[in-house]
């Protein structure tokens, strides 16, 4: 599609004399990422996802899933990524999908007094997408490979 596309898509390219690494280095790079103590899981891609590995972050708080499928296309030496998440609609009780790059800052506020009896708005909660988008996406770029984001399928 070219570059006209790459800022759409959140396509970055590795920087310019870094080696691309094999793809089982990329591979075992990606799966070290998240786990405990971590706001994602990587994991491998399931039989029906179509994907080789799958990034999950589950936000309790926000009633928020976002999902990150990755293929890895070792002979162009990229990653095809799509970009998914559910989150509560504003016009009824259900949750909304969306699909596709999108940077978005979710927050909770809440209504205090403080020391003076006046009510002030108090963020309790935030939450970044780009805490599990970036780390995925640097480790990819150091390894030398291109991190394309697509909106239909892998």
């Amino acid at each position: 599609m070219g570059r006209f596309w790459d800022g759409r898509t959140s396509t970055r390219h590795p920087g310019r004399g870094v080696a691309p690494e094999g793809v089982e280095a990329l591979r075992g790079a990606l799966l070290g990422l998240g786990g405990p103590g971590q706001v994602f899981v990587v994991r491998e891609g399931a039989a029906g996802e179509r994907a080789d590995l799958v990034a999950e972050c589950r936000v309790s708080e926000m009633r928020l899933t976002l999902k990150i499928s990755m293929r890895l296309v070792p002979a162009k030496h990229e990653v095809r990524v799509l970009e998914e998440r559910w989150e509560p609609s504003l016009e009824h009780s259900g949750e909304q999908y969306g699909r596709g790059p999108g940077k978005a800052v979710y927050k909770q506020w809440e209504v205090r007094k403080d020391a003076d009896g006046r009510r002030r708005k108090v963020e309790t909660f935030r939450f970044e997408t780009g805490l599990v988008k970036n780390p995925l996406q640097n480790t990819v770029l150091r390894a030398g490979w291109t991190w394309r984001g697509v909106l239909f399928r892998l």
